[in-house]
């Protein structure tokens, strides 16, 4: 589909816009407010935009919404973007199948559906037929399907929904072979799974309800409980399993070992370190949980038992996690067996199948798979495909073989199926996507960060690329919370390499691709580092001519949109374009909305003054200078994310129109009925898209884009 050049009369429109002196940005409301931080006083003129259900500041975002978008659709391919992602995105997409019994599950997308479809066949050979469509629990696609759980022989099937992005959900149960509903409504949960005890039952995590329902997605969240519900009765009689009144900041989930043994509780106080209480069910003379990992020194999950005996995957003593056997009557690290100990390659995570273990490690962020017995023998590597992500290692004991899912950057989601007893993978399903990986390519860089750290990123581009400073380049990251960013693809890359772009993911510190080490390493007080690795990727990139300043664009969210906001603010020569996606930009008051507290022991907490003198340092609101050209940005977010929640954006945006001091644009676009990201409907997906790619191509400088038919 090639793109004829522009009229004249539309360049020179844009041209009129892009030279203006000053945007004449809608005016936001002032007001006299002032905190004192441990004798330094902090203004905050736009404390107002966190009443976000006010009818001034929803006066605020539809006045917002109308300046983007009266911006965006002058942009003369905006809608030749969105028609490409269209198509490229109208394919027949389909998840690994898993086994239950003597059925299997699987989701499968037409190609433009809001949500996928949740699948099941008798055998994998059987006919398919519609479990749930979450497409018909809302008239617009915003009803997203989230845990699921089939009950022990497959009787009942349970599963929990949320609506317009929230954290906020509902769980339903459904007789598996008549497909109708039971009565069951568990409401007010969040950050739960669903673990069934036989056809009885399942045990859940929720809270209370809200004492105002109208701002439940504001109100910071507190005691989270664990609950049995029986099938056949009332939430109002569900069984308290566990609380715990003295720590309201404490989040717990309960799990069952795969024979129901033992009930496990995970127990965190924030997003990082755990503790780890059991009970053994089939002990009469058991009395409460015991706890086998105390808190919160260390980060630990529960594999598996074996037996009376518990497999545990572990950082304790090893920064790139081991795994080990403990005897729950003397859980004492000094007791424990090792079953695998700890590598050079990060352990991301253990599943269980067959009777086997299956670690999978990061070697320089990529999937190494390893098969072991439960003696902790190893058996076999997993031969992949290549440099990417595998994932869906993961089975019943009594299963002989699985499917998993392999992709990178130019693959499309591949299916195998994968033989236990002979290591063998073979494919299963390939993906139906209209793109060609050939005319493409990903190559793995490491470039030293501001401290000498070596900092490792992937670049994807189309073969032939010329290193003369002058392509538009995207640079993405996260760098937080010990997550690991791995290779994936994405539909909505596609225009954007098509026009000649380069994709960028750099692995900066604060993750988890190196183990706890490189995660310590970008927390806390060592948070400006994760900025210094983002900062110098960028001049790396500009350094080896892929790019220049005037064609870069940074892009992240949440914590990501924290790093987008800091480095913009930190060095806004150094790009062309900013869009800070769903991001923690007041680091003085986000511990005060919703879950915010839990992030405190990543970031610290502005309550401690120690930990203020250095959030106040990159604080993203509260270092917007006056005077100062920015880079072109793009604030995104959405009126229902109650984990960041949009004040965070709001005021940042208000902010920022009021102090830059060049013609380059500062907007906002704020979805509705929308949320943090996980569930967007597709057209929404394919809409956001859209517009990130005509805002960031348009402000390097692109005049004309031209795609592939």
């Amino acid at each position: 589909m090639k793109k004829s050049l522009l009229p004249l009369a539309s360049l020179l429109m844009m041209a009129q816009m892009s030279n203006a002196q000053h945007m004449n940005y809608p005016q936001t409301r002032k007001e006299a407010q002032t905190d004192n931080y441990f004798g330094k006083q902090i203004t905050d003129p736009y404390r107002w935009l966190e009443q976000d259900t006010a009818k001034e500041t929803e006066a605020w975002v539809q006045t917002q919404n109308q300046f983007t978008n009266n911006y965006l659709q002058q942009i003369p391919y905006r809608n030749d973007i969105r028609e490409r992602l269209t198509q490229l995105w109208n394919y027949e997409k389909y998840s690994a199948p898993f086994k239950n019994g003597q059925y299997y599950t699987f989701y499968k997308n037409d190609g433009l559906q809001n949500q996928s479809v949740l699948y099941i066949q008798t055998g994998i050979k059987g006919a398919p037929e519609v479990l749930l469509d979450p497409n018909k629990l809302s008239s617009d696609g915003t009803v997203a399907l989230q845990a699921t759980a089939f009950s022990k022989k497959e009787k009942y099937f349970a599963y929990a929904v949320s609506a317009s992005g929230s954290d906020w959900q509902e769980i339903f149960v459904m007789d598996v072979k008549t497909k109708q509903l039971l009565a069951e409504k568990i409401e007010y949960v969040k950050f739960t799974g669903i673990s069934w005890k036989g056809e009885e039952g399942f045990y859940y995590s929720g809270y209370s309800k809200p004492k105002d329902e109208a701002t439940k997605y504001s109100a910071k969240t507190e005691y989270q409980k664990v609950f049995f519900h029986k099938i056949g009765t009332a939430q109002s009689e569900d069984i308290l399993i566990y609380e715990d009144k003295e720590h309201p900041l404490r989040y717990v989930g309960a799990d069952l070992t795969e024979d129901e043994r033992f009930l496990i509780l995970g127990i965190s106080e924030g997003t990082d370190g755990s503790e780890i209480k059991i009970k053994d069910l089939k002990d009469a003379n058991t009395n409460g949980f015991i706890t086998i990992v105390p808190g919160f020194k260390t980060n630990a999950s529960v594999v598996d038992n074996v037996g009376d005996k518990i497999v545990l995957n572990t950082n304790d003593g090893a920064p790139n996690y081991k795994v080990v056997l403990l005897d729950p009557k003397s859980p004492a690290a000094a007791n424990w067996k090792t079953l695998i100990p700890e590598q050079k390659e990060k352990l991301e995570g253990v599943g269980t199948a067959g009777g086997k273990l299956f670690a999978n490690y990061l070697r320089n962020a990529v999937s190494v798979v390893e098969q072991y017995d439960y003696k902790g023998k190893k058996e076999r590597s997993i031969a992949l495909p290549g440099l990417g992500t595998a994932s869906g290692f993961g089975a019943h004991k009594e299963d002989k073989d699985f499917y998993y899912t392999y992709t990178s950057f130019i693959n499309p989601p591949t299916i195998y199926h994968y033989d236990i007893a002979t290591g063998k993978s073979t494919l299963f399903r390939k993906s139906s996507a209209k793109f060609n990986p050939e005319e493409y390519e990903t190559k793995q860089v490491f470039y030293p960060s501001k401290d000498g750290t070596k900092v490792p990123m992937f670049i994807t581009y189309k073969k032939g690329l010329k290193l003369d400073g002058n392509n538009p380049t995207m640079l993405y990251a996260y760098g937080g919370f010990n997550i690991s960013l791995t290779p994936s693809f994405s539909m909505a890359l596609i225009p954007f390499l098509e026009s000649g772009g380069v994709y960028c993911l750099a692995n900066l510190r604060g993750g988890g691709e190196f183990g706890e080490e490189w995660h310590k390493g970008g927390m806390l007080a060592n948070k400006q580092n994760v900025f210094d690795d983002f900062i110098t990727g960028a001049e790396f990139l500009i350094k080896e001519k892929y790019t220049s300043s005037s064609k870069l664009a940074i892009r992240g969210g949440s914590n990501g949109g924290l790093l987008v906001g800091a480095c913009l603010t930190q060095r806004p020569d150094l790009y062309a374009v900013a869009i800070p996606q769903v991001g923690v930009l007041d680091m003085l008051r986000y511990h005060k909305f919703t879950v915010g507290w839990g992030w405190a022991v990543e970031y610290g907490s502005s309550d401690h003054q120690d930990q203020f003198n250095y959030l106040i340092k990159y604080s993203p609101l509260h270092n917007i200078n006056k005077g100062t050209c920015y880079p072109a940005t793009m604030i995104t977010t959405a009126d229902h994310d109650d984990r960041v929640v949009p004040a965070h954006s709001f005021k940042f945006a208000a902010t920022l129109q009021e102090n830059q001091s060049c013609d380059k644009p500062t907007l906002i676009r704020i979805d509705a009925k929308a949320g943090h990201g996980a569930g967007k409907p597709t057209a929404k997906v394919i809409d956001e898209a859209a517009d990130i790619w005509a805002f960031t191509l348009w402000n390097m400088g692109v005049k004309q884009l031209s795609f592939k038919k």
